[in-house]
């Protein structure tokens, strides 16, 4: 852990600006050739925000951090004029030269800090002061007035909805422009004790996480002229500017305040741009402060060009607009054709690098040299998803190689069909080790890495129409598929804690569907988060049916007769 020593006041046109710099607990002193970390808070948090990400930043860098006016044991000027972001900009330019004289700084900013921040680095001549910025829970503006603007004048069902979406979650703006109620409410919000339980019910956020200044009453009263004079001024008369300053976008698709679709034009203004999506809440630096630091300590590396710099983080470069996976990792079983190759090409689409195992790797070859005419990354790998332990050895060659994958989609499977009576013990066993034991050793160790890096995630497993729809001939089949979609909605309700999605999708075993169909259902099962998919008109009347009226199904069960094949 660190612990925050005072430095000194940093005097900006007049306004004291509290400055502090991160001490390592153990006295273990930072090499002053070290890059020059600027830590900048938002509303209504002081420095302290930051003790997590210090702790860890501290350990390669000189880390400072400094309560932003208004805030802490900074000035508080009365004028709400005073807090137009102009006026931030200027200050962190002038604690950034107080800090690093002649020099650069780092800066990682959260909230309004991050606000701020993207004045600052807009600015001509902000590079040869701010050598990178990383953004948290906090656009620009200007570009959120761009982007309203064009919205309105571009009145599609989406742009409205992504405007609505936004003022719905920003209602609260409004609340703090109105006379006196702000004051009121902010009264009986700034117990600390209350303002915990406030952001574990809205944001999710761990009580033990959330770290207070004991100004934060005074604080929260004092940040409401950060709304006022800037908000309506700014998003009516937007002036984006081109940002040379390399930016690296922490976004948190679950943030109650900021919706993903205010960031969406980002690329259109910056130069250099890395973005990261993770199902994370707004308050990042109090609950995944590791997360923060891994990423800015790569971007830094990056930068550098000196140093080794994970696969992982290399994706996250942006170079357009993206697409909906742009920037993640896919991992998919049973690739080398069919639903798997097909599921491989949708995701590649999308942005996705994709890792793809096969134990036909030829297959799985050809799959690759399809998604890499999208322009993404891919790797094969030969797999038996039978051989528990080589499954095992897969995915922690795949964490160590690539990083921990977005997404798992478990597709591997081999069929049997005719008289249960008639199948023998290394058919049974066959069947069940790849399509049943192949899924749960897949869930297993690739959801044991997704909870661990605490970000989110969605796991994918291929059951079948089958597990709901009695068929005579296909008694053994369906057994283990009904075995993948109860461990599916059993896994989904385990996971739901860490954000990490499981879908369970449903073909029909007659008439089976076009691959492509499948794999498109797959991409949408990812995107809306859905829990079970049956594939195909028949799929669900079929699902229907044996939800609500069981015996209809195996009536009809009764009077069908499935051609004998085995694999």
């Amino acid at each position: 852990m660190v612990s925050w020593k005072r430095r000194r006041n940093v005097n900006s046109a007049g306004v004291n600006l509290a400055l502090f710099e991160a001490v390592a607990d153990d006295g273990t002193a930072t090499d002053d050739d070290a890059p020059t970390i600027l830590l900048v808070h938002g509303w209504p948090d002081t420095h302290v925000v930051w003790d997590g990400v210090a702790s860890h930043l501290a350990r390669h860098a000189r880390v400072f951090a400094y309560d932003t006016r208004g805030m802490g044991d900074s000035d508080r000027p009365l004028p709400v004029s005073a807090y137009r972001i102009e006026n931030l900009a200027d200050d962190l330019f002038a604690v950034a030269a107080a800090v690093n004289p002649g020099g650069k700084v780092h800066v990682v900013a959260h909230d309004w800090g991050s606000i701020q921040s993207w004045e600052a680095v807009s600015r001509s001549g902000a590079a040869t002061q701010i050598a990178s910025f990383t953004s948290i829970s906090g656009p620009s503006l200007d570009h959120v007035g761009a982007l309203l603007r064009h919205n309105i004048t571009h009145p599609t069902p989406r742009n409205l909805g992504t405007s609505i979406s936004q003022m719905v979650s920003s209602t609260y703006i409004g609340l703090f422009h109105l006379p006196v109620l702000p004051r009121l409410f902010l009264g009986v919000l700034g117990s600390p004790r209350v303002w915990r339980e406030f952001l574990h019910l809205m944001d999710g956020t761990p009580r033990d996480a959330i770290t207070t200044a004991p100004t934060l009453r005074r604080d929260m009263n004092s940040g409401v002229r950060y709304y006022r004079a800037n908000i309506l001024r700014r998003l009516l008369f937007p002036s984006p500017r081109t940002v040379a300053v390399p930016v690296l976008e922490l976004l948190n698709t679950r943030d109650f305040a900021i919706r993903p679709a205010t960031f969406s034009t980002t690329h259109r203004y910056v130069t250099r741009l890395w973005r990261r999506d993770a199902a994370t809440g707004h308050w990042l630096p109090s609950t995944h402060p590791a997360y923060i630091a891994e990423n800015v300590h790569n971007l830094l590396a990056t930068l550098d060009g000196d140093r080794l710099v994970p696969e992982s983080f290399s994706r996250t470069r942006r170079f357009g607009p993206g697409q909906a996976f742009t920037g993640r990792l896919a991992v998919i079983t049973g690739a080398g054709s069919g639903i798997g190759r097909e599921t491989a090409r949708a995701l590649a689409e999308l942005g996705c690098d994709v890792v793809l195992a096969d134990i036909d790797t030829t297959g799985a070859e050809v799959t690759a040299r399809l998604c890499k005419e999208s322009g993404s990354a891919t790797a094969v790998y030969h797999l038996d998803v039978a051989d528990t332990d080589a499954f095992i050895d897969f995915a922690k060659d795949v964490e160590r190689e690539h990083g921990v994958p977005d997404i798992v989609v478990n597709n591997a499977a081999i069929g049997l069909s005719g008289s249960s009576l008639d199948a023998t013990d290394e058919q049974i066993d066959r069947l069940l080790e790849i399509d049943l034991r192949g899924v749960l050793t897949g869930c297993r160790e690739f959801g044991r890495q997704m909870v661990t890096r605490g970000t989110g995630g969605h796991i994918v497993n291929l059951a079948s129409a089958a597990a709901f729809t009695p068929q005579r001939g296909l008694g053994i089949f369906a057994a283990a598929k009904a075995g993948v979609l109860l461990y599916s909605e059993s896994l989904r309700a385990e996971l739901a804690e860490h954000h990490i999605g499981v879908s369970a999708i449903c073909p029909t075993v007659r008439d089976t569907p076009d691959a492509d169909e499948v794999a498109t259902q797959i991409v949408t099962a990812i995107r809306a988060d859905k829990a079970v998919v049956p594939v195909t008109t028949e799929a669900r009347i079929g699902y229907r049916l044996y939800r609500f009226t069981p015996w209809i199904s195996r009536v009809i069960a009764r009077r069908q007769v499935v051609g004998a094949t085995r694999p």
